[in-house]
């Protein structure tokens, strides 16, 4: 059993260590990596946790007032397309690639027999989330990118794969993702962006405008347009890799060392694209995102004319994880500065974290954490299942199809819940949570980006609408949540395990109705919907995991399965106010500093309450 954390003993959430002090993280991995993969991944997270916590730390907050800066012009007046960095973001580049972030996932690193699970590449951004949401974008995009040019690409485009999944900082390119274009927004079927095939130049060239454009100067970047003849809407989009450098003026992608050592392009060398402006963004300062007129910029097919937009959804899986993963990392950072703020802070004689109502907001936050990364992280894991499958040339239709509802619903709820924890851990700190020399204020800025990236909450519901009509997502998401609460038979578990077995009857009954229903009546319901699978779905991962822990002698976890299943799924008369529940006093300990609960405690504490 683990002693409970002091937070009392820092002074605040940096120049510490990330995975050390996240619990929540730990016990996740340790659920979805084969015992192996935990051993070898152990050291290397905490390592990076140590890493996160201290230089990126600092840095992510000197580039928030000196974020990068586009020159999209030579002193000549000619289109250079340079973006200009600050040391501090390229340091926290170097620290993240060299470490694999995205390499460990895609090539097989040192000590091991073949790459790690993509969910190590999302609990690696999680952790780079604490100080950095930012920059987990461009790590987010290159990973998205090598996933697509591993499925996808006939072979021709391996130099620009290898450089994707380098694990030598100096040798890497990025991944970008232009798909927005000023007259579509979410409707990806309106692009215009043409691609017409050069003969002369034997290359695709492409030609159009696209409005939103992250990561704008990466040497990976995928965009959508429609080639010559091709039909209207989705159907007709076909996928093309675009350089930042011109690709015929350079042997290979232009690397990072390349822009180090040689600084920027000269204007014969820049790809026939503009980078016209930066957005002046509330938040993730530290990734470009700005606009680009593509005029005849040179480009690579990628796979076959027309399946763009499938080979998008593909990308859009792992950024929407990604988005998620980033959610939990900054609701963990807001959590832990609240935490030692309230463990340090003293009023009226008593440090905050005494009072009551301080700490049902800590538990509340404590459990709102646990449920998002516990929900995360087993989407995650069915990603991983999915894709060392088709690796192998195997199928895993099952993890599929449930893949397919989870990870828009994982999106969706978990940017939300990052923007209110955000938000309340600036409450917490008070007058200093508003400005700029405290870390929250730019967690909550961070976070608000969240909802919007890879899908606005409508658009992720209409989402999983397509995944149980089209992908009959209801069936193994049934079998998933029935395994689960029948492993459940503790009795401290027993009437919370009875309140989600009596939510998710009603669940099924809400996805019966739906499917008797018009459309336009199933999307009015269709963020109810996907909230609800949320709720009743992290219940049974909770209850379950908390059955395993509690045989293994520690109750913690069942205190939190049980107030998560209390504050989403259950009714409570006048607002709970008559329940006579003093949990947040009684479990405050346990649930907020990780302190360890026997088995038998739990017990009682239910027949109490009872």
């Amino acid at each position: 059993m683990s002693s409970a954390i002091d937070y009392g003993s820092f002074e605040e959430g940096r120049h510490v260590n990330y995975w050390t002090l996240d619990r929540t993280i730990q016990r996740e991995l340790r659920c979805i990596y084969a015992e192996d993969e935990f051993e070898w991944a152990e050291p290397r997270l905490s390592e990076f946790g140590e890493i996160v916590g201290h230089t990126v730390a600092d840095n992510a907050d000197y580039v928030d007032d000196h974020g990068p800066e586009l020159e999209a012009y030579d002193k000549h007046g000619e289109v250079q397309n340079r973006v200009r960095y600050p040391p501090e973001l390229l340091e926290t580049e170097r620290v993240a690639y060299d470490r694999g972030i995205v390499a460990d996932a895609f090539e097989t690193p040192p000590g091991r027999d073949e790459p790690m699970p993509l969910a190590h590449n999302l609990a690696m951004q999680y952790l780079l989330s604490y100080a950095e949401p930012g920059f987990d974008c461009p790590v987010a995009m290159t990973a998205g990118a090598a996933l697509v040019l591993e499925k996808f690409d006939d072979g021709s485009l391996a130099e620009y794969y290898e450089a994707l999944t380098s694990r030598d900082y100096e040798g890497s390119i990025e991944g970008g993702m232009f798909l927005t274009e000023k007259q579509g927004g979410s409707d990806v079927g309106a692009t215009e962006t043409r691609a017409e095939y050069d003969e002369e130049a034997d290359c695709w060239r492409l030609t159009g405008e696209k409005w939103f454009c992250s990561n704008i100067d990466a040497e990976g970047t995928l965009a959508l347009a429609r080639t010559e003849d091709a039909p209207g809407g989705t159907d007709g989009l076909s996928m093309f890799l675009v350089p930042h450098a011109d690709p015929d003026c350079s042997e290979g992608p232009w690397t990072k060392g390349d822009r180090l050592e040689d600084g920027p392009l000269v204007p014969d060398a820049v790809n026939d694209q503009r980078y016209r402006r930066l957005k002046d963004k509330l938040g993730t300062i530290s990734v470009p995102t700005g606009e680009v007129e593509f005029d005849g910029a040179k480009a690579h097919l990628v796979g076959e004319e027309e399946r763009g937009f499938k080979q998008m959804t593909e990308m859009l899986n792992v950024e929407r994880l990604s988005n998620a993963a980033a959610s939990c990392g900054i609701m963990g950072r807001a959590l832990l500065e609240s935490k030692i703020h309230a463990a340090s802070r003293e009023a009226f004689g008593e440090t905050i974290d005494q009072y009551p109502l301080m700490r049902a907001d800590l538990v509340d936050m404590a459990v709102d954490h646990e449920a998002a990364t516990t929900y995360v992280f087993e989407a995650a894991r069915l990603l991983s299942e999915r894709e060392r499958a088709e690796r192998a040339g195997e199928s895993a239709e099952d993890a599929y199809r449930l893949m397919r509802l989870l990870i828009p619903v994982a999106k969706l709820r978990t940017a939300r819940m990052a923007v209110d924890t955000a938000s309340y851990a600036m409450e917490i700190q008070g007058g200093n949570g508003y400005v700029n020399d405290f870390v929250t204020n730019r967690l909550l800025r961070d976070a608000q980006v969240l909802p919007i990236w890879e899908g606005t909450e409508n658009i992720l519901s209409l989402d999983v609408l397509r995944a149980l009509e089209r992908e009959d997502a209801h069936e193994p998401f049934r079998e998933a949540v029935e395994k689960r609460l029948e492993s459940v038979s503790h009795p401290a578990l027993e009437d919370a395990a009875e309140t989600v077995e009596s939510e998710f009857r009603d669940l099924e009954t809400a996805l019966v109705t739906l499917a008797g229903e018009d459309a336009e009546y199933a999307q009015l319901s269709a963020k109810r919907l996907s909230h609800y699978v949320f709720d009743v779905f992290t219940a049974a991962l909770l209850l379950e995991e908390a059955q395993e822990q509690l045989e293994d002698g520690e109750g913690r976890l069942g205190l939190v399965a049980n107030r998560f299943v209390a504050t989403e799924l259950e009714e409570q008369e006048a607002r709970g106010i008559t329940s006579g529940d003093r949990f947040p006093l009684e479990q405050f300990d346990a649930v907020v500093r990780y302190a360890s609960v026997s088995p038998e405690a739990l017990t009682d504490t239910v027949v109490a309450d009872d």
